[in-house]
């Protein structure tokens, strides 16, 4: 059986471009013990996705030239050679960027047994909801009645954290830029501000009429501007927990800092970076299903996703995270 996959044959600079990828195939081998072949039906493309293909380790190895790119999936075992699955169940694995993926047994999990659309577990119950609950519960520690910021408010981690902090009877305000997002934002009763041709100073005054009092909590998805604008705003006390950077992501030169990051002194403030997937978080995602996975399975949640059709159209829903393309949760369905 034949396999179609993209890899990247060159490190991009800056905003990568769609001639970057290149589509090929492999036949693969017969399984060896222990393995399992899956054809694939979603894939995720996530903004962490482009650092890997700086060849530079970080928190995660980087992707290799010329092989089969990564990324979560959601499948159907075709064969396997693992007595844990049987051909027709379905699969998370993470060897996505493919439409028939062939990995060790250890690599898969089978999905939960809750009432949801199988890609919900690449959404809302995989592993952008877990990064909006960590950071939201384990990170920024969040309380009842608080006062929450979100920037990027309208994407995959974005969406459900306002959601969750609303959940709390906490008073929340989102960043978004396009109309439809904001109107979207709006219906799930946050406060949005749009951050579209603004600087600092003057979306900073727009978060300050949004909530006078400041913000006991900011999920920071994007930095830039939003960082800035948010540190005005702070409350004594104030914790911020750093998901993401991605206004950052595809510069070519590093990023200024924010010219008033002697707020978090003024404010006895913390801000905290984390990677969802170290294991003192990811061992909490039996509790995090247990949480929102029967908000989602009785409609509690709102959550949305932006589907392109067909493995050939998954490096353009990749670039398209990095043009506001999309809302809630980009995914491919092959």
């Amino acid at each position: 059986m034949e396999s179609r996959y993209f890899t990247i044959h060159s490190h991009p600079k800056g905003l990568p471009t769609r001639d970057v990828f290149s589509l090929e195939s492999r036949t693969l081998p017969a399984l060896e013990a222990g393995e399992v072949r899956v054809r694939n039906r979603w894939l995720s493309v996530d903004p962490y996705m482009r650092g890997r293909m700086d060849g530079v380790t970080t928190y995660v190895e980087p992707f290799t030239l010329g092989q089969p790119l990564e990324g979560a999936a959601i499948g159907e075992v075709l064969e396997s050679r693992d007595e844990r699955f049987s051909p027709g169940d379905l699969v998370a694995h993470m060897g996505g960027w493919r439409n028939v993926a062939q990995l060790p047994g250890s690599g898969l999990q089978a999905l939960p047994d809750l009432e949801v659309p199988p890609q919900a577990f690449l959404g809302v119950l995989g592993m952008p909801g877990m990064t909006a609950w960590t950071g939201l519960n384990r990170i920024a520690q969040l309380k009842e009645g608080e006062r929450v910021l979100v920037s990027a408010a309208s994407g995959a981690v974005g969406s459900l954290a306002v959601q969750l902090a609303k959940a709390k009877g906490c008073h929340v305000v989102g960043i978004a830029g396009a109309p439809e997002k904001l109107e979207w934002l709006e219906s799930l009763g946050v406060r949005a501000v749009s951050y579209r041709d603004k600087d600092a100073r003057q979306l900073g005054a727009d978060l300050h009429d949004a909530s006078p009092e400041g913000f006991d909590v900011y999920y920071e998805n994007v930095g830039g501007i939003c960082l800035e604008a948010a540190l005005d705003n702070i409350r004594v006390g104030a914790r911020i927990a750093v998901c993401g950077l991605i206004d950052g992501y595809n510069a070519e030169t590093p990023s200024p800092g924010p010219s008033n990051l002697s707020r978090l002194l003024i404010r006895r403030a913390r801000m905290e970076g984390f990677i969802v997937t170290d294991v003192q978080n990811w061992e909490h995602y039996p509790t995090f299903l247990k949480d929102v996975g029967p908000l989602v399975a009785q409609g509690k949640l709102d959550y949305k996703e932006t589907v392109e059709d067909g493995l050939e159209r998954t490096p353009d829903a990749f670039l398209k995270l990095f043009e506001g393309g999309n809302t809630g949760k980009m995914l491919v369905r092959l």
